[in-house]
């Protein structure tokens, strides 16, 4: 395998606070010579466990990105055992443009694992972090959000995995995080996800769906605080009393849980986030743009639950997630 052309400003072993950046050579238009500068802070004290605490793997997600970049103003050496790694802004290109994939190249970064050396911007951002980042890690907290085109009840979240004993240990973290929901979470479309190279290097893996709609609120960015200082505490690198928040169980068991447009149109929501929904409720209209006088196409729940997510925002396409209906299991 070749080398990663990104290069750390930072020393991973050094104890202390390290501010600098992921040095990735990009030459471009405006800059013969250029890179890309990706924001990264360690903080560490001695031997001990390591956390990798990482936001905006999708551009447009913020709760993550608010609260990593007040955590590396704040956090000190003192305050641990062991070492914090903080990437606020993981794929770099695409928060700064506000977008879901990179504007480079046009890449998910959460569907572009293990990466490649030799490839796009985006493939050589999951390469090193596949093979430079995740390593060094024993817990791994990935903070998403629904960004501009999905909005999503407050939730961590873990994958159900073949190894028993490391699933666990995830939901002991996904608990320990503490958000209003704690969702066993089915993706449609998992190939790629940094959860799965984490999941399957062994790490105790947690992310979280926390908003959406392209912004942070007050609320969301409170819950992400506080879910990555109890982390922290459950990883054993902080100390302190985790706070006892209760947290409604969620589970997405099948495809049936997700309902997508087949049509082009206004979108009227028909149910709220956190409602119940029984088999067959009306969950959401899409009506035609180009004429009035036609009805309206209703979409019906396949099973009963809650509504965990929704599009956003009024206006929907064809293949469109309109909505996420998950069970209540405690």
């Amino acid at each position: 395998m070749k080398p990663s052309p990104i290069s750390p400003t930072v020393d991973f072993d050094r104890d202390g606070v390290q501010h600098g950046f992921l040095k990735l050579p990009y030459s471009r238009d405006t800059a013969a010579w250029g890179a890309v500068m990706i924001p990264v802070t360690v903080v560490r004290n001695g031997d001990g466990p390591t956390a990798l605490l990482t936001g905006a793997n999708h551009g447009d997600e913020y709760e993550g990105a608010v609260a990593l970049r007040k955590l590396t103003d704040t956090l000190t050496p003192e305050q641990v055992r062991g070492r914090v790694i903080i990437v606020p802004f993981l794929n770099f290109p695409a928060f700064r443009a506000g977008t879901r994939t990179s504007p480079i190249d046009k890449g998910n970064l959460n569907r572009a694992f293990p990466g490649k050396p030799d490839g796009t911007v985006t493939e050589k951002i999951a390469d090193y972090i596949q093979r430079h980042l995740l390593p060094l890690a024993d817990y791994v907290l990935d903070i998403h959000s629904g960004g501009k085109t999905l909005d999503f009840l407050p939730f961590a979240a873990i994958h159900v995995l073949a190894d028993k004993a490391q699933e666990a240990r995830c939901q002991a973290a996904m608990e320990a995080f503490g958000a209003p929901y704690s969702m066993h979470m089915l993706e449609l479309d998992s190939v790629g996800m940094f959860d799965t190279a984490a999941e399957d290097a062994g790490k105790v893996f947690v992310s979280t769906e926390l908003g959406g709609g392209g912004t942070a609120t007050a609320k969301s960015i409170a819950i992400a605080e506080r879910g990555v200082r109890d982390f922290l505490i459950h990883c054993g690198i902080c100390q302190g009393e985790a706070s006892q928040r209760q947290s409604i169980k969620l589970d997405m068991p099948d495809g049936d849980c997700y309902v997508a447009s087949t049509h082009d149109g206004l979108l009227e929501m028909c149910v709220d986030l956190g409602d119940p929904v029984n088999t067959g409720d009306v969950v959401g209209r899409v009506y035609d743009v180009t004429r009035t006088g036609s009805a309206p196409v209703e979409y019906r729940a396949a099973r009963g639950g809650i509504l965990a997510a929704r599009h956003f925002p009024g206006l929907i396409s064809v293949g469109d997630t309109l909505a996420v209906i998950a069970d209540v299991v405690g």
